[in-house]
Order: structure tokens, then C-alpha cells, then sequence
């Protein structure tokens, strides 16, 4: 049993028969709140189109849902910024949190409420938990000396900086501040922490990042600095506090927002959402997010939130994002080329939850001209063409069970199954499962060919097959709905019936098939590119900053070294390769392909890694599960037939064929090789 994200409630409440009354289940889902400090790209994009999924499909479900995102607006980076354009913070930080809820609408984000920490309530919210924490005993009144870094709004020890000054997150230099401040007494609770995090094993996700998190805190908590007096961008203490002249540290003011937007220290109108079901962040804030904010809801008397979800970083054409490189992705102009739903599945099916993910427009477009328009939108292409051919667009589900139930079966197999990986924020797992059952489908109109069937007067058997694939289609569209709200809609259209709460209910949980329906002629689903549809950047340009000139005999010295030895790595170049012993565990022949098998091989990973080998000459797929092989692992995954191969198997070959390398005694699966 899955014990993720909100699955309970789910089983809970399907075990009894699915309802809608005053009772149900409450689901509360958040993004971080986004920085003012510059306008949005595509990492806000990635976790804020996660967020809109699970919500979509917590409320298809029908569950009630409380979806909350918005901007962080306090600090002396957003003091800095606003004084270097001119403007005043709050006028700085109104223009850019505009353009956050613009692009959200624009992406018809459906958050229930955005909310900001210049927001009154939430100030009022932050100020009454300062006076809870204060009066608990966890806030006392110190002065603080240590390495500030503005960027990352943290403080630094002297054993984390780096070079014994600059920030080990984002590398500027850090600045030595001394000052009265108040502090939060994180160390009083690094015991309970741990043991969340132990009673709790899913209360970080993907659970590799949890033992981070862990080692993190077993090597010490110090108490917290959360006011400062250099600046007055910022929350003020209560006046109950009587120190005017401190505001309240960033991280303070920002993550209570996750329960002042619900009215924590105002009217708690909406306090019963919690606790979050799910709070979406990126992998830079998990240890504020996993450590700070349960602490401070420990010394509030508040429950934790079930699980916080932390995904990776997003690079371009495989070299990190900047501006002075021109490669930084708007996920907007993205959008408006190749479709907004076009953008969510590319973004939501290319990576892993918690891998970094690579973004170039040919890998979106192969995911548009593959799975979307060769294995969905041809698929209904398809049955729209037959059905009108031979049938007048009438489709009927009679003939189903008796002609295709092996394929019915199947399906409802893969479908069971699926919703779990959408709990767990595998959302890339999801889609590959609903792909599975379009396969089936294709599959089944190249086997049963019914317009042989026709030929030979076997009209039933011909409808069913039509109808089957009408089903599958319209069970893949109810599942991919809160992924692609709009499309599904106009392929439920198409197939005579309207996704909601009854459709979930009525062809997912009861397994319903469709009623009579005439099919709707529509025009091409996604119709084929061809080239990329947005100017690419120079990415080869670099500036004077990034690349400075080499003194002449350095340079010279350094080409000759080249010239004597081209194909000659370093010790630390091969380093860089990640070699490791990986199993088998599952393994099959690729259709249509002489070379190819598709294997899933576990590297001791949260799940196994699909590796595509040209091997099938040599090996057949049967006899390799459960074998060892050795693997690339940090090879940027490829693109073979259409699928994605996530890594490369070692093998020899000489005149009398090929032979993979394997370990000479069975070893642990991602144990490393070097």
C-alpha cells in the first residue's frame, strides 16, 4: 500500500464507495512562494504547472481543494533592487508580483487564492505567531555575528563558505555582519525533527532527498537568526515586543505564509485545510522548507504537513541557465509557440520528480510529433475515419467484452495501477502508464484490421474494435485531464460526453463503457512540426566576465598540450563519468526494430532506469532479467525510436560478435564502479 500524498483519504473513501457530501475530504496544495527579485522562468513554470495538476485532479476526483500560490516580497535584496531602478520596495515589488499572477492566468493556473507578503493579513499573521513563539520561550534576544549572504537572504558559518568567504549556494561573496537580533531555538527541536523524519519516511519526496535532509541535521542545529536592523524592508515585531527598530528575517515571513493565506492570526476562516497535503518547492529551498518551517510550526502547537516535494533544476541544451549567456527559457514565448498544453506535457513527462531536467525545443517537439500526435491524436484520427466510413459516426460498446476482452482487461490492469505514481509527484510515470494503454489500443486496430473486417461482412466484430479503442481513449482522456484540461475536453467532446466528477467516477472507478454516441468530426489534434519555432540563442557567445584572456605562455603551453595528446583525459575527467553495477528486472524486444530491447534496470534508485541497448543480435530479452550489467549512469538521456533511454550499458566487441561487461560476483544494484 502507498502511503503518499493523500492516497489514504482516497482509499478511505473509495473503500466505503466514492461520495460527494458536506464531509469530504479536505486537500490543501501549494507552490513556494516566488521571489520578487526577477521575473518568472521556467522553474516557476515546472512547479507551478505540478501544482495546478494535483489540484485539477484532486478536485476531478472530487475532493475540496485549497490551491495556494503568490509572491515573497520582503528583504534587503528587494530593498536593493527597488533602490537601484528608482522606485520605492513596495512599488518594486507590486510590478513584479504582477507579472507572476499575469503569467499564472495566462497559463490558467487555478489557484484559489495568490497571496503576497506585503499583504496585510499575512503580516498580521507573521506578527501573532512572532508573539506565540515568544511567549513559548523559543525566541530570546542575542547579538549575531556571521556571513551574510544578500542573494540567498541566509547566514553561513565559516566552516560552509567557500575560499573562507563566498556563499556555498550561489558562489557570490558573502558579507560579515554584526548586529542585535532575535533568535529561534531550531537546536531546542532537532531531536523531534529527526524523529518526523523517521516516523514519517514520505514526508519529503523523492525520499532520496529526505536522508539529506537528515544528515543535515545530525551534524548540529544552531539557534536561528529571524529579525535584523540593517534594513527596514520587513515585517515589524509586534508592538507586544516593544523593539520597533527590528524586522523580521526572511524565511520568518515567508513560509508562514502557507498558513497565513488560510487566516492564522486574522478571521482562520480556512484553517480546517490544514494541514498541506503537499508543499511544491524546488531543490534549493527543501532544507528550509524541511527543517525551519516544521520547527516553527512544532512551537506553534500546528500539525506538519503530510509531505514536502522538492524537484530539480531545469538546464538548457545541457549548460546551466544565465543571462549573460542568453539561454534562460521564457517559459511564456514557449508556450505561445508550440501550445500551453503542448508545454505542460512536455514539462510534466521529460524528467523524473526531483531529477534535473534538460530543456531544447527538439525534445519537445519529438514529444509533440511522438506521443501526442502519432500515439493520441492519430489514435482518435483513426476511429473518427472508420467510424464515419462504415458506421455514419455511430459508435456502440456492445460487442467490447465478447471480441476484445483479453485487451480490456489489460487496460483496466494498467489503470488500476496508475494513480498512485501521481501521488507520489512521479508525474512522468503517470504519463508513461496512460501510454501503455494508447499502445494497447493502436495495437489492437493493427491486429483486428477492421477494414478486413468489413470486407468479409463481420460488422460486429468490426464496431467492437472501433468502440474498444473509443473506451481507451476516453478513459486516457479523463486520467490525462488535470495534465492537458483543455484537449481531453475536446476529445470527450468528441466522443459524446463532458470530463467531471461523474466521468471519473462513472469510467475509472466503476469501469464503465460509453454509452451509443455518433462520434465528432474534428480537425487534427496536433498537427506536425517540423523545425523549432523560437529563435535559439548564441549560446557559444561568451562574455568578458565569464571568459577572461589567458596570458600568452599559459595559452601556448596549454595548446601544446593538446597537440601531444588529443584523446588524453585527466584523472578528474574520468571521475566525471559515473560508472555503476545496475539488474536487470525487466526486459523486452522493440517493435519494428532488429537492434533494439527495451530493458528497466535498477541502479538502487527510487525506481528503475530505461535503458534502450542495440543488443538484441546478441542477447535475447528473457535471458538478461535478473542479470548484471554495468551502466553509464550520467549520460544525458537520448531519444532512441521515440523512446527515452536513460543511460548506456558497457559492453566489448570485436570480429566475433559483442559481450556485456558485467561484475565478476553479483553486487548491490548502484553500487559504484571505478
Amino acid at each position: 500500500m502507498h502511503d503518499t500524498f493523500y492516497l489514504l483519504l482516497f482509499t478511505q473513501s473509495y473503500a466505503k464507495g466514492f461520495r460527494m457530501s458536506e464531509s469530504c475530504q479536505k486537500v490543501y496544495i501549494t507552490t513556494p512562494i516566488y521571489y520578487v527579485n526577477d521575473v518568472p522562468h521556467i522553474g516557476h513554470a515546472y512547479t507551478t504547472i505540478i501544482a495546478d495538476t494535483l489540484a485539477r485532479y484532486s478536485r476531478m476526483v472530487g475532493y475540496d481543494v485549497f490551491f495556494l500560490t503568490g509572491t515573497d516580497e520582503h528583504g534587503q535584496k528587494i530593498e536593493q533592487a527597488a533602490k537601484a531602478r528608482g522606485k520605492s520596495p513596495q512599488e518594486y515589488a507590486d510590478e513584479i508580483s504582477a507579472r507572476f499572477r499575469k503569467l499564472w492566468d495566462e497559463f490558467e493556473i487555478s489557484y484559489d487564492k495568490f497571496i503576497r507578503t506585503t499583504d496585510p493579513d499575512h503580516m498580521k499573521g507573521v506578527q501573532k505567531a512572532f508573539e506565540v513563539m515568544y511567549a513559548n520561550g523559543d525566541i530570546y534576544k542575542d547579538l549575531y555575528r556571521g556571513n551574510y549572504c544578500v542573494s540567498c537572504e541566509t547566514f553561513f558559518t565559516e566552516t560552509q563558505l567557500v575560499d573562507d568567504e563566498f556563499c556555498p549556494e550561489c558562489g557570490r561573496s558573502t558579507t560579515v555582519v554584526e548586529e542585535e537580533s532575535y533568535f529561534f531555538r531550531l537546536s531546542k527541536y532537532q531531536d523531534k525533527l529527526l524523529e518526523w523524519y523517521e516516523n514519517q519516511p514520505d514526508c519529503i519526496l523523492p525520499k532520496s532527498k529526505r536522508n539529506e535532509v537528515i544528515n543535515f541535521v545530525k551534524n548540529g542545529l544552531d539557534d536561528l537568526s529571524i529579525t535584523r536592523t540593517s534594513f527596514d524592508w520587513g515585517v515589524k515585531l509586534p508592538e507586544s515586543v516593544h523593539d520597533p527598530k527590528h524586522v523580521m528575517y526572511v524565511w520568518l515571513d515567508a513560509l508562514m505564509n502557507y498558513v497565513t493565506a488560510l487566516g492564522y492570526g486574522t478571521d482562520e476562516a480556512k484553517m480546517d485545510y490544514w494541514p498541506a497535503k503537499i508543499h511544491l518547492i524546488g531543490k534549493d529551498i527543501l532544507r528550509f522548507h524541511a527543517i525551519y518551517w516544521p520547527a516553527f510550526l512544532m512551537s506553534l502547537g500546528l500539525p506538519l504537513p503530510q509531505h514536502i516535494g522538492a524537484h530539480g533544476w531545469w538546464t538548457r541544451n545541457g549548460e546551466k541557465m544565465s543571462k549573460s549567456k542568453g539561454n534562460v527559457v521564457d517559459p511564456k514565448e514557449i508556450a505561445d509557440a508550440y501550445g500551453l498544453e503542448n508545454f505542460r506535457y512536455f514539462m510534466l513527462r521529460e524528467v523524473p520528480f526531483g531529477q534535473d531536467g534538460d530543456f531544447s525545443q527538439r525534445a519537445l517537439i519529438d514529444r509533440i510529433n511522438s506521443d501526442l500526435g502519432n500515439d493520441l491524436g492519430n489514435l482518435l484520427n483513426r476511429i473518427i475515419g472508420m467510424s464515419h466510413k462504415y458506421f455514419e459516426g455511430r459508435i456502440e460498446s456492445g460487442g467490447i467484452t465478447r471480441y476484445h476482452g483479453e485487451e480490456l482487461t489489460h487496460v483496466e490492469a494498467v489503470l488500476a495501477q496508475v494513480e498512485p505514481f501521481l501521488y507520489e509527484v512521479q508525474t512522468n510515470r503517470y504519463l508513461e502508464e496512460l501510454w501503455k494503454v494508447l499502445r494497447i489500443a493502436n495495437k489492437a486496430i493493427d491486429t483486428a484490421m477492421p477494414w478486413s473486417k468489413m470486407k468479409e461482412g463481420k460488422e460486429e466484430e468490426a464496431m467492437a474494435t472501433i468502440a474498444l479503442v473509443a473506451n481507451i481513449l476516453a478513459r486516457v482522456a479523463v486520467l490525462l485531464h488535470p495534465f492537458m484540461p483543455k484537449t481531453t475536453q475536446t476529445i470527450a467532446k468528441a466522443l459524446g460526453f463532458t470530463i467531471d466528477t461523474g466521468a471519473y467516477e462513472r469510467l475509472i472507478r466503476q469501469k464503465a463503457l460509453l454509452e451509443p454516441f455518433v462520434v465528432e468530426k474534428i480537425p487534427p489534434l496536433f498537427p506536425r512540426i517540423e523545425a523549432p519555432l523560437v529563435a535559439t540563442p548564441d549560446t557559444t557567445a561568451e562574455t568578458k566576465e565569464e571568459k577572461k584572456p589567458e596570458p600568452k605562455a599559459k595559452a601556448e603551453g596549454e595548446a601544446a598540450k593538446k597537440e601531444e595528446g588529443a584523446n588524453l583525459i585527466t584523472i578528474d575527467q574520468f571521475f566525471q563519468v559515473q560508472l555503476k553495477v545496475g539488474t536487470v528486472v525487466e526486459a523486452e524486444e522493440v517493435p519494428k526494430s532488429k537492434k533494439l530491447l527495451k530493458l528497466q534496470v535498477d541502479l538502487g534508485e527510487e525506481r528503475p532506469r530505461q535503458i534502450v541497448a542495440g543488443i538484441k543480435q546478441w542477447y535475447g530479452a528473457r535471458e538478461l532479467v535478473g542479470t548484471q550489467v554495468c551502466v553509464v549512469a550520467n549520460l544525458k538521456p537520448a531519444k532512441l525510436m521515440g523512446m527515452l533511454s536513460e543511460g548506456m550499458l558497457l559492453a566489448a566487441k570485436d570480429d566475433e560478435g559483442l559481450c556485456l561487461i558485467r561484475p565478476e560476483k553479483p553486487r548491490k544494484p548502484g553500487s559504484a564502479i571505478g
